[in-house]
């Protein structure tokens, strides 16, 4: 592919959530002098969120864009270059590799860094939208403890869903789980957990249909699409659980991905399968999906991006 080059730089990171910002903290320290483009969401997943409460740190808590913009903050004190942006298209088949920005400029680099995160999937409703931070929530391990004690329902049915299900069943009074078919798509050993849980009831062949509240959650409406029967429960959180979508379309045809479009990367590095490529964060981990667990990939990233551009001699 031939394309004009508008700017060449020496570490490119692509995506601002704590994998992103943290790989940039990192590589700036080394003296890469890295470009990091923010993306479609800068500041990542946590800037939907209000109290984060898991990050260490904070003994009090911080809301989830203050603490965006204080890792934002630190990566430009540091000496990042921090632009708004979002990559549409690469081309990885020589070095140095190129980042098409906003459909128009191209960008070079010696190394990239890969943190575009994964996007949670909704059900699409109103009242979810507009109480989304308020009581709905994506994340139940991130945003279960503040209901502890109260009822909540989930909607899911495969692994993810069953485990937030017995997660929340060991905080909340009850939990109330939403099943589209007369079966799990989940693990049978989970099914099994959940089914025996005391404090979870399962409504199987059941929709929700919309979500209740002014200003937090109140109720969620529910109804059989068996019968079209319409059913209210009062509960104090809506948690969604039917999956979440990494953001690594723009490099299908580059990256090794698994079956779901994370980026594979070699265990226990951040290394994908082209050399000088790195991916940090959400956009390779399906399993933990923590604000801290992107924070430490993005510093692997980082470091093995320095490695990398100091053994090809160039840095």
């Amino acid at each position: 592919m031939s394309v004009e080059i508008s700017e060449k730089v020496s570490c490119l990171i692509i995506g601002s959530g704590p994998a992103g910002y943290t790989a940039a903290i990192y590589a700036s320290r080394a003296n890469l002098k890295p470009l990091l483009y923010q993306g479609i969401q800068p500041g990542g997943q946590l800037t939907i969120t209000t109290d984060v409460e898991n990050y260490p740190g904070f003994p009090d808590g911080i809301q989830g864009p203050e603490l965006m913009t204080y890792f934002e903050k630190q990566a430009v004190r540091m000496g990042a270059d921090v632009r708004f942006g979002i990559a549409t298209a690469v081309d990885f088949s020589s070095q140095p590799y190129k980042v098409q920005i906003d459909e128009e400029k191209w960008i070079a680099a010696d190394s990239i860094i890969i943190s575009t995160g994964a996007s949670a999937k909704w059900l699409g409703l109103p009242g979810e939208q507009r109480l989304n931070g308020h009581g709905v929530s994506a994340c139940a391990v991130c945003d279960g403890f503040f209901f502890r004690g109260k009822e909540v329902a989930i909607v899911g049915a495969g692994d993810t869903a069953a485990e937030e299900a017995l997660y929340l069943s060991k905080i909340c009074s009850k939990v109330h789980m939403i099943v589209r078919r007369d079966e799990m798509r989940a693990s049978k050993i989970m099914q099994d957990r959940v089914k025996q849980a005391p404090n979870i009831q399962i409504y199987w062949n059941h929709e929700t249909d919309d979500v209740l509240g002014d200003q937090t959650v109140t109720g969620v409406r529910i109804f059989n699409n068996k019968t079209g029967e319409k059913t209210t429960l009062e509960v104090s959180a809506f948690f969604v659980a039917i999956g979440h979508e990494p953001n690594s379309g723009i490099f299908k045809n580059w990256l090794n991905m698994d079956e779901t479009g994370y980026i594979l990367t070699t265990p226990g590095t951040a290394k994908t399968n082209i050399e000088g490529v790195f991916a940090a964060g959400d956009v390779q981990d399906k399993v933990y999906r923590q604000a801290v667990t992107a924070a430490g990939s993005g510093c692997m990233a980082a470091l093995e991006a320095e490695r990398y551009l100091s053994e090809k001699g160039l840095h």
